[in-house]
Formats: C-alpha cells, sequence, structure tokens
C-alpha cells in the first residue's frame, strides 16, 4: 500500500469498529486533468455538501482541482444517525478521503474543522484547511452564549443549535439568499454537539502536513482571539477577511477566501517541521 493511501488505526479501534453509514458526497472535477490534488470540504454541523456545492466546488474546479463534499452521516443528503460522535464524523471523513485517487487536502468549516482535526490524525492529508474553525471547549459554548443565548442554550439540552442570518452571513448578503441558506440547516447528534465542548482534543496531525487557518474578524460565532489561537496551534497566523460573516462559502464575497486557499496550495506549502 502507497504512502498516499496509509491510514492510522489504533487497537482499540479494531476491537469498536464504527458502523458503516451512507454518505453523501457530492463533486465537481476539471475538464482536463491538472495532477493538482484533490480537495475534500466538510462542512459544520447542521450544514451538508450543499453548502460547499453552492460556490466552492465549481470554482475550485474551474482552477483544476478536483473537488469534493462530504455530507456527514446525519447531514445533507447522508444516512440519519441521532446517535453519531465526533469519532464516527472523522471516520465518515477518513473513508472519503482514502477513497480519492490521491493525497487529499481536508478542507473544515466551523465543526467541521474540529471533524477534520480529528481525521487528521488518521489520515496522512497532503495539507488541511480550516475555516472559521469552532475547535470546541467551554470558551466556544461561553461565546455562543453571549452572541446567541437563545439558539445556543437548548442545545446543552439535546435540542440543536440554532444559527441566525446574523451570525451566519455578512449584511452584504441578500436576505433571500440568507433565508435559504438557514431554511436548510439541520442539526449535529446531540452527543456529537456535547463532545465538542467536552471531549479530547485531537492528536498530532501524521505527517505534519501544513495547515491555513483562515476566518473573519467580523465573525459572530468565533471570535477572532479563537482563530489565533487555532493558528498558534498549527505554527502560524491566521488569514483574515474583515466583513464577512462565519459562513464563508456561502457570504456574499466568497471568491475571497477560496481563491485565497487555491493560491497558497499553488504555492505548494511544505509540511511542518518538528
Amino acid at each position: 500500500m502507497s504512502a498516499e493511501r496509509v491510514r492510522v488505526v489504533r487497537a482499540w479501534e479494531w476491537a469498536r469498529p464504527e458502523r458503516p453509514a451512507r454518505r453523501e458526497l457530492l463533486a465537481a472535477v476539471p475538464e482536463l486533468e491538472q495532477a493538482k490534488p484533490p480537495l475534500l470540504m466538510v462542512p459544520g454541523f447542521g450544514h451538508g455538501a450543499w453548502a460547499f456545492a453552492e460556490h466552492w466546488l465549481e470554482h475550485a474546479a474551474s482552477r483544476g482541482f478536483p473537488a469534493y463534499a462530504l455530507s456527514l452521516r446525519g447531514h445533507g443528503g447522508s444516512e440519519p444517525a441521532p446517535g453519531a460522535t465526533l469519532r464516527a464524523y472523522a471516520h465518515d471523513v477518513v473513508q472519503a478521503a482514502a477513497a480519492l485517487p490521491r493525497q487529499a487536502v481536508l478542507v473544515g468549516h466551523g465543526a467541521g474543522a474540529r471533524v477534520v482535526a480529528h481525521a487528521l490524525a488518521r489520515y496522512p492529508a497532503r495539507a488541511a484547511v480550516l475555516v472559521a474553525p469552532v475547535l470546541g471547549g467551554w470558551a466556544t459554548f461561553g461565546t455562543a452564549l453571549r452572541r446567541n443565548p437563545v439558539g445556543t442554550l437548548p442545545a446543552v439540552f439535546g435540542a440543536g443549535l440554532r444559527l441566525n442570518r446574523r451570525q451566519l452571513f455578512s449584511r452584504e448578503l441578500p436576505d433571500a439568499d440568507a433565508r435559504r441558506y438557514v431554511s436548510r440547516l439541520g442539526r449535529a447528534s446531540r452527543r456529537a454537539q456535547w463532545q465538542l465542548l467536552v471531549g479530547r482534543q485531537p492528536e498530532p496531525a501524521v505527517g505534519r502536513p501544513p495547515v491555513l487557518v483562515l476566518g473573519s474578524p467580523d465573525d459572530r460565532v468565533v471570535p477572532a482571539a479563537a482563530l489565533t489561537r487555532a493558528a498558534r496551534r498549527y505554527a502560524s497566523a491566521p488569514l483574515l477577511f474583515p466583513g464577512m460573516g462565519h459562513d464563508l462559502m456561502l457570504d456574499a464575497r466568497w471568491r475571497e477566501p477560496v481563491d485565497a486557499i487555491l493560491d497558497w496550495l499553488e504555492k505548494d506549502p511544505a509540511p511542518a517541521l518538528g
């Protein structure tokens, strides 16, 4: 088996394998093969693959990158999974990435960035991109509670986390588009929501891939200080897009962050040292 296809599996994972689940995977591929790495985009809680299919998939393909978007189990068009865990979500990402023809770049948005961080400990990614990452912990909960108490508090007791237009998008996005996107939001499992607060931190990434962290200083879900902390974890600095909301891939200026990601990848970033 080539190095690109290696997955790291712990002994306890062999003893307690994840239940297989039908997963939705949307794709956009270039008309001509350009030998660029495939991108596997992982949306955050409540979002499905549709959130990347709206703009980013086709745009990445237009620049020569095969692009795929995964709906985690229980999200989008994937199989329902009311008891899913963060481990199950990470399993979905690893399985989808391992099935791609070449070593993939993992792109995680929101809580999907936390899932990607866990997957990086199992799958030797070419690189990773954490978009407006929600990496969890009580600080994340505190921020959410201050900014959206009505939508956040019920999630502690097992209800779905409810996000609103003001949190997700800038004022530049037309109201009709914002309403359409919000109407498509689902929910993560109760267990996964709780694990986002109290679960163990991700293990170190296999092969030390380069990691890009980007977001907006005006994000009403992830404060700028959290973006800085996330980037420091990977020995980098965050790339910021002022004036945008949490859902950078759906907001009015969606081209700016995805072009920045593709520009970074075209420079062929080197693996981290140490």
